[in-house]
């Protein structure tokens, strides 16, 4: 459609060159050349690419799913977005993204986001992943690592594997492949399947290394010699999740440093924040010394205090894991908002181990010191912020049908809701901790350049420039900001009038279209370039 308007448009308009056509029977935008015509500009508004550090009014012009220019000229094109007093922005690209389905999508893109990746996890098949959401559509765009998690679990379960994060967490009540070492047969088996999935397309290796503690160094070693084989990133949740030796996060942090050195693979550290916990004064330090020695290590974090799994993950599981976690009570623990007895953790745990809960480890709405250890992880330089945001469920299970808006009690964690609009909030306009052209950076340029060197697509991502891909969003900063609580997490962020993704507006007015869905499949080539 957008090929057959353009040539169109440059028929009409040079007929009206040619004087074929009178001028009062010519809109003034027809009347201009064909250089000047635009399917969209973006006028007035203040302009944001933290490639190239242009920070100033400019005017964007995009044709079909392309940004054709970004200039001071005057422009004209079929639609108008007067962005005065805005910003606009490269859209903020998520690279921990397990909501994968269309309800998630749209809250996202209440957010700010425009392109969502399951990374930390990923699935298996990875060639089924993309046949399915490009059946269904999704209102952003979206894409996957090649599952260690689904590989494992299947050769230890004896079950092949489902394209869905679900058909993983559903696993949660069988120990095994959470706390054996794998032979050397079912080792083979594993990595052969996750090749495969990068063979699919994969954007990397997912590894939720916390989720089956008990494994194999060796095996995971191997794993990452296979991201490093095939130039892919390593996305690691850490083995450990804890505050005091042995087994602490630090350690965690050791071993995925040491693979890093040992393997070359690029190795992306998954939520530095809730990893960390309140030592991340001594695990920053770490990561960044490695960096500086030539290690290819990027990071990621997410804004808030609290974490999400299932009840029934590993790490809930072993000796003392109260105490590692800082002296947490279940109590601690809420699912819909509300908090967990004894009794009631036990109980879940025992007879519905994938239950989603939220935890609280750091509070930092209570202690500046929880504030200060938050801050670290986010403010590090050169981190990505992602939001580790899940899909949103109801009493009667995940939500995925295309409801719009989602239930008032639709419940997920508030980070699947407000990541990115309470980052700007917090730490732009509050706190000033960050110009909004470093903050930018680390929403959209950021997490582009983390996979760009295997996966080109990226490439024309997170920048506001010419061939760059029309992701764009354009937003109030003196308004813009997150709504989503713990009690109540179904409450859309603010502040963002246009969100456009490939060319194509998803958020008008701050009105979300549900009759589109642009969004298109982030794939990896077999062979990186």
């Amino acid at each position: 459609m957008k090929n057959a308007k353009s040539y169109i448009k440059q028929f009409v308009s040079s007929l009206g060159l040619l004087g074929l056509i009178s001028g009062a029977a010519v809109s003034p935008v027809l009347a201009q050349t064909p250089e000047n015509l635009y399917d969209m500009v973006i006028l007035n508004g203040r302009v944001v690419d933290p490639e190239t550090g242009l920070d100033a009014v400019r005017n964007v012009g995009v044709s079909e799913d392309k940004i054709s220019i970004v200039t001071e000229d005057s422009i004209s094109g079929d639609v108008v977005i007067d962005a005065t007093d805005r910003v606009v922005a490269p859209g903020f690209i998520d690279l921990h993204a397990h909501g994968q389905r269309i309800p998630a999508g749209r809250m996202q893109a209440k957010d700010g986001v425009t392109t969502a990746l399951e990374l930390e996890v990923g699935v298996l098949p990875v060639g089924a992943f993309y046949e399915a959401v490009a059946k269904e559509g999704r209102p952003i765009n979206y894409g996957t690592a090649a599952s260690w998690a689904h590989a494992r679990v299947a050769e230890f379960v004896g079950e092949e594997p489902e394209a869905d994060v679900d058909w993983f967490t559903g696993h949660f009540g069988s120990s095994e492949w959470q706390e054996s070492i794998a032979d050397e047969k079912q080792t083979d088996a594993i990595m052969s399947r996750v090749q495969a999935g990068l063979d699919e397309g994969g954007l990397g290796v997912g590894v939720a290394l916390g989720y089956a503690p008990g494994s194999g160094r060796k095996e995971y070693h191997a794993l990452n010699e296979l991201a490093a084989k095939n130039e892919v990133p390593s996305f690691t949740h850490a083995r450990f999740l804890s505050v005091t030796e042995p087994e602490s996060s630090f350690e965690g942090y050791q071993e995925m440093v040491a693979v890093a050195v040992a393997t070359g693979a690029h190795m992306h550290i998954c939520h530095l924040n809730s990893i960390s916990m309140r030592d991340i004064g001594s695990i920053a330090p770490l990561v960044k010394s490695a960096q500086e020695a030539g290690a290819r290590i990027t990071v990621e974090a997410y804004p808030y205090g609290a974490g999400s799994t299932s009840i029934g993950a590993a790490m809930f599981k072993e000796p003392g894991w109260q105490e590692k976690l800082g002296g947490i009570k279940k109590s601690d623990f809420t699912v819909d908002g509300k908090a967990l007895t004894d009794e009631e953790f036990d109980r879940l745990q025992k007879e519905a181990p994938n239950t989603g809960v939220v935890l609280h480890m750091i509070h930092p709405d209570k202690y500046p010191s929880d504030q200060e250890a938050l801050d670290m992880s986010i403010l590090y330089p050169g981190g990505a912020i992602a939001s580790d945001g899940g899909g949103w469920s109801d009493e009667n299970g995940m939500i995925k049908s295309f409801v719009w808006p989602l239930p008032e009690d639709a419940n997920s964690h508030p980070r699947a809701a407000g990541t990115f609009s309470k980052f700007l909030r917090v730490y732009v306009r509050e706190r000033e901790s960050l110009s909004l052209l470093e903050a930018i950076n680390k929403t959209s340029t950021i997490p582009a350049k983390i996979l760009e060197k295997s996966v080109p697509q990226m490439r024309q991502k997170g920048r506001i420039q010419t061939g760059a891909d029309a992701d764009i969003v354009v937003f109030d900063l003196a308004t813009v900001s997150d709504r989503a609580t713990y009690e109540k997490p179904a409450q859309t962020s603010v502040g963002f009038d246009y969100v456009i993704v490939g060319g194509t507006p998803l958020i008008t007015n701050g009105e979300l279209d549900t009759t589109v869905l642009p969004g298109q499949p982030i794939r990896r080539s077999a062979k990186p370039e």
